[in-house]
């Protein structure tokens, strides 16, 4: 059980309540993580909790807006990183499974919120940073037809859909398999078939 000070800042508050859930996340079902469940893990009370969130569902919200700050910043520092285009979508795509398997409860959460039939924050949340992950994506796939790293013809909105689509299902299989490892292991095999479908002629 992580123990924290029982009297901290908001900020702090709230950002211990995101850790507790995201570890929670990675032992066990999302939707069975109850408020009870994130305060013994925080070790306060539930009163304690709820004076820093009006509800569980603002407390969802608040992870998956920590998922789309600190997983964009992530893309953004490893493309930047990288020598020419090709480079930066390498860079991305393995930043992307190190986030990913060092937070084995994300991918169950956002799983959990996108099949929601219902509209919610957090949802909404996450369609916003597929959106804003996609555009980032395009705009870098565009870029590389216009410098001939890629092939001419290449659709750049669904090469985009691909990538996102090739990790989401590297860790499908991780998680049917029960161990997120092989997102690492399968990844370098699966993204160089990606990098040549951006070269070959659609």
């Amino acid at each position: 059980m992580q123990v924290h000070p029982k009297h901290l800042p908001s900020e702090e508050r709230r950002a211990a309540t995101v850790e507790a859930v995201v570890a929670l996340a990675g032992e066990q079902h999302p939707s069975e993580i109850s408020t009870s469940a994130i305060a013994k893990r925080m070790g306060v009370t539930q009163g304690a909790l709820f004076k820093h969130f009006p509800n569980k569902e603002a407390i969802l919200q608040a992870v998956m807006d920590w998922v789309a700050e600190h997983l964009l910043r992530r893309l953004e520092s490893a493309a930047n990183a990288a020598p020419d285009v090709a480079g930066r979508l390498e860079a991305m795509f393995f930043a992307h499974v190190e986030f990913v398997s060092e937070h084995p409860g994300v991918p169950r959460m956002i799983f959990g919120e996108l099949q929601r039939a219902e509209s919610s924050l957090p949802k909404l949340a996450v369609q916003n940073l597929i959106r804003k992950y996609s555009a980032k994506l395009e705009a870098l796939l565009v870029a590389g037809k216009e410098a001939g790293a890629f092939h001419a013809e290449l659709d750049t909105t669904a090469a985009a859909i691909l990538f996102i689509g090739t990790i989401q299902g590297l860790v499908m299989q991780s998680l049917l398999a029960g161990d997120l490892r092989f997102v690492r292991r399968d990844a370098p095999r699966v993204f160089a078939i990606y990098l040549r479908g951006l070269r070959s002629r659609p």
